[in-house]
């Protein structure tokens, strides 16, 4: 007779196993703890302080190793409920199915929700204005600042002529001949 395979079988044996004695020893511990407050009490022996503290810390620990028990043992897992089916499937005649497991794809969830997405953008556009912006006034700046160096220039340029007046052009005016600085403009 062949022997049949039971490799599923046996790693969940050994899953199980593992699971009560991680279990027996974290219920345990609690136990002892509890145990041992209740002893405490009922023998009315004083504690000191620093003890008080540790043994709270100890059991606040173990309280959450205890959520973590009760939550393993009373929730279904698919996980397990998959290994259960493969175990099954092992011996050629499949007992449980995997139809009634609850649906494990969560809702979409984006990684960024929305209201920072569109922060984001509002952001992006409001630094494309500020650096039109900024280059629009250091655009002007450029050009304010040529223009004063060519004012400049040019009132350097007169104070070094020696004016020659006259009306070459005959519309009444007289200018020097050798800049074009009109008299009236001169105040030198």
């Amino acid at each position: 007779m062949a022997e049949q395979p039971s490799g599923f079988k046996d790693l969940l044996i050994k899953m199980m196993s593992r699971r009560w004695y991680i279990t027996a020893m974290v219920l345990g511990g609690f136990m002892f703890i509890i145990g041992g407050m209740f002893f405490a009490i009922l023998s009315k022996s004083s504690i000191e302080g620093e003890w008080k503290e540790l043994l709270l810390l100890l059991l606040g620990a173990f309280i959450g190793s205890y959520g973590k028990i009760i939550d393993y043992w009373f929730s279904d897992t698919d996980k397990d409920k998959m290994l259960v089916q493969k175990m099954d499937e092992e011996d050629g005649v499949t007992l449980s199915h995997t139809n009634d497991m609850k649906e494990t794809n969560k809702p979409f969830a984006p990684l960024m929700p929305d209201v920072f997405v569109q922060a984001a953008q509002r952001t992006a556009e409001l630094t494309v204005i500020d650096h039109q912006r900024e280059y629009e006034l250091e655009k002007d700046q450029q050009e304010h600042e040529q223009e004063m160096e060519k004012l400049e220039f040019e009132h350097h340029a007169h104070r070094q002529c020696e004016h020659v007046w006259g009306d070459a052009d005959g519309d009444g005016h007289m200018e020097c001949q050798n800049c074009g600085l009109l008299q009236e403009e001169y105040k030198g």
